[in-house]
């Protein structure tokens, strides 16, 4: 032992083969490497469901957990040599409860999940029978694959096919939830769980209606936070825990940690009868045996150091700034698109993203992803409330997490809706060129002189701004 650390390097190691550096190994991944790196520092990342992680999370995914089987939870494995892997996998449950201020003798989680779609998948398994029935928002109002998205023709999302699912949507008007339906369409669906969670929708969810309409119904309710789960932690988002039988959640968007997945699930009593001894939660086994063995195989040891690590970065100050800062950017981003004639569904955000409703200035979804990419903006397209089709939407999402990683403010946000406003009227100039069919629109975007030159010259200067931001990432990358 030395200064209180262990010696883990040999002399054996110094020439050991593989010990050599990527860039020795593979110059092709390594150069590929190189190019994405520069491309997410020349330019603006704004796809909501993403964020830049913090170095130190990148050591964590890095490391020798990585190479360690630990099949089971901790104390109970299925393999040996597991003595400082439970350590970590204990140390994450601890802090992600603390994260939320949670007490452990109310609330249980299982961090072996290996990310946000078999976390939610895990849990219907666990709590719903085989074709069982679920309620979520509908995909194309705003929900997630995940939540039993299907089309008249056909079951898209694995949830469908598994299980009946029946959607609840949003008002077309106001592109907010309607609660007064969702409780109508439950009594007559009697689902076993309510859905209440987001993919694209930018206003905070009304849990304690959630919860009223799950009890009317006798159903479990279970919240998807992984779009808001930093805004939780950070306490600048409605929090779910005080209403929900069930939360699940990504650690890699606003959280700000690895690619991966957690579920909470109640614990205690459930409800109390005169006369009989109380009704208690059976959620631990029924999720914890629906994570392995029912779905998955050994869990990601470096991925749950890694929520573990950004966990406790949850708890700095800093992260509170910066989740505000998050909520802050993405109101000046709606405010000032709104300002230049785009239509923001729901009219503004309570969080962090917002969705245009790209048929206000002659657009879709499509086109705009496009001419947006092909100048540095990463951005989706997205359904919007009425949209008939997800793979011809009308919108695109923007989120602010990244670049606010980044350190931009609102006077920066200010500049990234020029450039995004600049891009859209070059689409616009295309789209009388190409007329309405994508392919050709792409065509003209490429081949039109005129086009093409304004789209590089606005590349360029949004790359000359973009890189005035620090970015985290290890040295190398």
């Amino acid at each position: 032992m030395m200064n209180g650390h262990c010696e883990v390097t040999s002399q054996a190691s110094k020439d050991f083969p593989l010990n050599r550096k990527l860039e020795e190994v593979d110059p092709e991944i390594y150069d590929l490497i190189k190019h994405e790196k520069k491309r997410q520092l020349r330019g603006l990342e704004m796809i909501a469901s993403e964020n830049f992680t913090s170095v130190a999370v990148l050591q964590a995914l890095s490391s020798c957990l990585h190479n360690k089987y630990s099949e089971g939870l901790p104390g109970v494995r299925y393999y040996g040599g597991n003595e400082y892997i439970d350590q970590v996998e204990v140390l994450c449950q601890q802090r992600c409860l603390e994260a939320y201020g949670l007490s452990p003798e109310e609330w249980g989680i299982n961090v072996q999940p290996y990310s946000g779609s078999p976390a939610n998948f895990a849990v219907y398994t666990g709590i719903v029978e085989p074709h069982g029935r679920i309620m979520g928002l509908d995909l194309p109002d705003g929900g997630h694959l995940t939540h039993g998205f299907f089309t008249p023709t056909k079951k898209i999302s694995a949830t469908s096919i598994f299980f009946e699912s029946m959607p609840y949507k949003v008002n077309p008007e106001t592109g907010l939830i309607d609660y007064e339906k969702l409780l109508e369409t439950a009594r007559l669906f009697k689902p076993k769980l309510i859905i209440a969670g987001i993919s694209c929708y930018s206003r905070h969810l009304d849990y304690a209606r959630f919860r009223t309409i799950a009890d009317e119904v006798g159903a479990y309710l279970m919240a998807d936070m992984a779009h808001v789960s930093g805004l939780v932690a950070a306490r600048v988002a409605p929090s779910p825990f005080p209403y929900c039988d069930v939360v699940t959640t990504t650690t890699h968007k606003t959280l700000r940690g690895p690619r991966a997945g957690i579920i909470f699930f109640k614990k205690g009593i459930k409800a109390r009868i005169d006369g009989k001894p109380p009704v208690m939660y059976d959620l631990e086994n029924r999720i914890n045996q629906a994570v392995f063995p029912g779905l998955q195989g050994g869990p990601h040891n470096h991925a749950i150091a890694g929520i573990a690590v950004a966990m406790k970065l949850a708890k700095e100050p800093e992260f509170i700034q910066y989740q505000q800062q998050v909520v802050a950017n993405a109101k000046c981003l709606a405010n000032g698109l709104q300002e230049k004639g785009y239509k923001i569904v729901t009219g503004g955000t309570d969080n962090h993203l917002c969705l245009i409703d790209m048929r206000s200035v002659g657009l879709n979804g499509s086109k705009a992803e496009r001419v947006l990419e092909l100048v540095g903006i990463a951005c989706n397209k997205n359904t919007v409330p009425g949209d008939k089709s997800a793979m011809n939407p009308s919108g695109i999402r923007l989120g602010t997490s990244a670049l606010t990683t980044r350190g931009l403010i609102e006077e920066d946000f200010v500049q990234v809706v020029n450039y995004i406003h600049k891009a859209l009227i070059i689409a616009k100039e295309a789209l009388v060129i190409s007329g309405p069919k994508l392919v050709d629109f792409k065509r003209v975007l490429i081949e039109d002189e005129k086009i093409a030159a304004q789209l590089r010259d606005l590349e360029e200067e949004i790359g000359n701004f973009a890189i005035k931001f620090a970015m985290p990432g290890l040295p190398e990358f």
